[in-house]
């Protein structure tokens, strides 16, 4: 009986990681994700999914960059954490990333679109899990202050109630870098974040090194526009009379009213 008990377990514990995984969208239905268009300069698959667009480095096993438009509603889903993680079958196997390419490795397997913006519809949510979403990530950074500037996006789009445009991805170099897992990986050097708000038009860029204990003040990884472009050899389109911001205090955020929205709406 114990056996059996564990068995029926186990079998509801993997379908509660199965998923149907639909083909990517045309890309101009993402348009409306990237209302200033889509990065230029280097050539990767291009996938649109139903809450972000992304290109993928197929030999890298890793997504150039991603972008995606978080509205105040998007910033208070309430799906669930799935940890749905899974290989993306539209690549072949062999030519995409596994999960287990992280199994062992110390690294967390990080979001680019993080699951807090895409908890607003099932679907969506399960597709923030796609390895082709993913980065090596050292936990201290993933779970510190990279997880920190994901929450801070969201609740400045909450409480200044306007339209977020983000574009974000790894630093890397081929050849250069090291990679883990039978697929080689390529373990990214640094990662960056461009956040635009498409009100104001004030835009913000980060680059974070790759290690933990980087502390809670954003600044330190507050760049340029620019500085992003040279390191990774793409070009991102940004508003024309944009406002490009030195300090992250310029916007003060209120977590509290964050978390206060979001158990209003998920407690209908």
């Amino acid at each position: 009986m114990k056996k059996l008990l564990a068995i029926l377990l186990l079998l509801s514990y993997n379908l509660s990681w199965a998923w149907t995984q639909t083909p990517p969208r045309p890309m101009e239905q993402c348009l409306a994700e990237a209302p200033w268009g889509f990065p230029q300069g280097k050539s990767g698959a291009l996938l649109c999914r139903l809450g972000y667009a992304t290109s993928v480095d197929v030999p890298a096993r890793l997504p150039m960059w991603t972008v995606y438009t978080l509205t105040p509603k998007e910033a208070i889903g309430c799906w669930p954490r799935t940890n749905a993680f899974v290989s993306d079958q539209y690549f072949r196997k062999g030519d995409r990333a596994e999960p287990d390419d992280y199994a062992g490795t110390g690294y967390d397997k990080g979001h680019v679109a993080p699951d807090g913006d895409m908890s607003w519809d099932e679907q969506v949510e399960y597709e923030s899990f796609l390895m082709t979403n993913m980065m090596p990530q050292k936990g201290g950074l993933n779970r510190g202050i990279w997880k920190l500037l994901e929450t801070h996006i969201r609740a400045w789009t909450v409480q200044k109630n306007t339209e977020v445009t983000i574009y974000a991805g790894p630093i890397y170099k081929m050849g250069v870098d090291p990679t883990i897992g039978k697929n080689r990986v390529v373990v990214p050097h640094a990662f960056y974040k461009i956040v635009i708000d498409n009100s104001s038009r004030d835009v913000l860029a980060f680059i974070f090194a790759h290690e933990g204990g980087q502390g809670n003040n954003l600044n330190v990884a507050l760049s340029t526009v620019a500085e992003v472009e040279k390191r990774t050899g793409l070009r991102f389109p940004i508003p024309k009379n944009a406002n490009l911001k030195k300090n992250v205090n310029d916007f003060p955020v209120d977590f509290g009213a964050l978390t206060n929205a979001k158990r209003a709406m998920c407690k209908k």
